[in-house]
């Protein structure tokens, strides 16, 4: 399976409508979005399930794989590409017994042992951060960008920077090895999501923050969105 991390898209329903959520979705899609994950922890796992079905149906018009937050078997229950586990969340090397090695397995990492590790156990990409304070209900401790760096330059896989990102605060990444950016209210809470994932993407290309592991290849499997 290939995939692309250089923008990566991680969703945020809290506080909208499905119908306006959706909307938002499809936006980003459109405005370059190259990787989405789908996240939600606080709704059952039926409701899960169904929105999950939804915003896979949109991901695959768009030709972007879909990776789900944390739930292993949501993922499975609905063929998404593949599954991110945070470090309280399932191990990466049972997630990867599980999901089999054609799915995309993304791991949270702070420090280089962790990102070894990780990377050992079948990762085929790192989130590290948080870089800035979030607006996320999501636990964050920042890390540094010697952090960030360090853990670049340890594994062999794609790396991306996430937590509080943004158009106007991407410089202090400059000259650090990341694939890529991962950001949720830069363009979930933007008044128009596509503008804005569009001008974070030209804005991490003008910076040299992106395509250093475009369209990297899981197993040998090709992915179908037909």
């Amino acid at each position: 399976m290939k995939f692309d991390t250089g923008l990566y898209f991680i969703t945020n329903s809290t506080g909208y409508t499905e119908e306006e959520f959706l909307r938002r979705v499809e936006q980003a899609l459109a405005g370059g979005v190259t990787l989405l994950q789908l996240r939600e922890k606080e709704k059952s796992t039926r409701d899960y399930i169904a929105l999950a079905e939804k915003i896979h149906d949109i991901a695959r018009r768009y030709g972007v794989p879909m990776i789900i937050d944390d739930r292993v078997d949501v993922a499975l229950a609905v063929d998404a590409e593949g599954v991110h586990v945070g470090a309280e969340d399932m191990p990466v090397a049972t997630a990867r017994k599980l999901l089999g090695g054609r799915k995309i397995i993304g791991a949270t990492a702070k420090t280089v042992t962790r990102a070894k590790e990780a990377c050992e156990q079948g990762a085929d990409y790192l989130g590290v951060g948080a870089i800035y304070p979030t607006t996320t209900k999501v636990k964050t401790v920042l890390t540094s960008t010697d952090t960030l760096c360090a853990i670049c330059k340890a594994v062999p896989i794609p790396v991306n920077a996430i937590g509080g990102l943004n158009r106007d605060n991407l410089d202090i990444l400059a000259g650090i090895p990341i694939a890529g950016i991962c950001v949720v209210s830069a363009i979930m809470q933007a008044d128009d999501p596509g503008r804005a994932a569009a001008e974070l993407k030209a804005r991490a290309r003008e910076l040299g923050l992106y395509g250093k592991f475009t369209l990297k290849t899981v197993t040998n499997q090709t992915i179908n969105f037909s």
